[in-house]
């Protein structure tokens, strides 16, 4: 069952590659500066789909939550593609997918209201106007200001094996640092909704192949795959014909799957590659 559960969660499989990888020496960083010590700070998160926040960044996310911190979502895509169902439609996976993430994140201690769907279809992202879509990571930036951002790793390892809406929101997320920081890309921005430009001061990429920064998430370990397995879709077997309900014995496979990925010596940790001034 478990093996069936792996190949049918292509998602999981990148945690596979992922969280292997050796952890480059950390730079020294003062307790009160690291990222899962903050407290009030506002993180803004960007996702190409709705379930890789939570596969990735779900630790971290109950850990600011927990903390006081003002977690928001920016979603790419519906994600409402992803069903071997022959019976599913699109608009029907559709409003699934989003209602489970908003189970996940209210897991985590993230409101519906932090989360943002842009609606782009699954699997076109990269498709998109680039020009609008820069604006609209942009001007996420400008209204939050954000203390951090999380989002895909752009680096040229991932740009070989990530599928298509990945490689595009990295980009996109990326290239929307710059036009946030300068008002004359979008000056509609500040002229229509006086939104001041911003320069992003730290990013934290996860779906990394070179990671310099890992967060203790031992304590939140079993609220991280609480959180995941509210994507009921995305596992077996939902994602074959979709049942609501998920299994108790795919419930344990998740669990087991995930500590086992994440499992590092006698505690658990997700690992990000850290940048200042992006």
């Amino acid at each position: 069952m478990f093996k069936h559960y792996v190949r049918g969660i292509l998602i999981v499989v990148l945690l596979m590659v992922v969280m292997p990888m050796a952890l480059a020496e950390e730079e020294e960083i003062a307790p009160e500066d690291r990222i899962e010590n903050w407290k009030g700070k506002t993180v803004l998160i960007f996702t190409p789909h709705p379930d890789d926040d939570t596969f990735q960044c779900g630790g971290i996310m109950s850990i600011l939550a927990k903390n006081g911190n003002k977690v928001v979502l920016v979603i790419y895509t519906n994600d409402n593609k992803g069903s071997l169902d022959l019976e599913m439609t699109s608009e029907r996976l559709a409003r699934i997918r989003r209602r489970e993430e908003e189970e996940a994140c209210k897991v985590l201690g993230v409101p519906k209201k932090n989360i943002h769907w842009l609606g782009y279809e699954d699997g076109d992202l990269e498709y998109a106007d680039p020009q609008r879509l820069r604006g609209e990571a942009a001007r996420f930036i400008k209204i939050y200001h954000p203390d951090a951002i999380f989002s895909i790793d752009p680096g040229e390892e991932h740009e070989r094996w990530h599928k298509t809406d990945h490689r595009m929101a990295a980009f996109i997320t990326q290239d929307a640092f710059i036009a946030a920081e300068w008002h004359l890309y979008y000056p509609q921005h500040y002229l229509d909704e006086k939104l001041e430009s911003f320069r992003v001061p730290l990013v934290y990429y996860y779906y990394t192949t070179a990671p310099n920064y890992e967060v203790d998430i031992t304590e939140v370990i079993d609220k991280k795959i609480e959180a995941s397995a509210k994507h009921v879709s995305q596992f077996p077997p939902s994602v074959e014909k979709y049942t609501p309900d998920m299994p108790k014995e795919t419930y344990a496979g998740i669990d087991a799957h995930f500590k086992e990925m994440h499992k590092d010596g006698d505690r658990y940790i997700e690992i990000f590659r850290r940048l200042v001034n992006p």
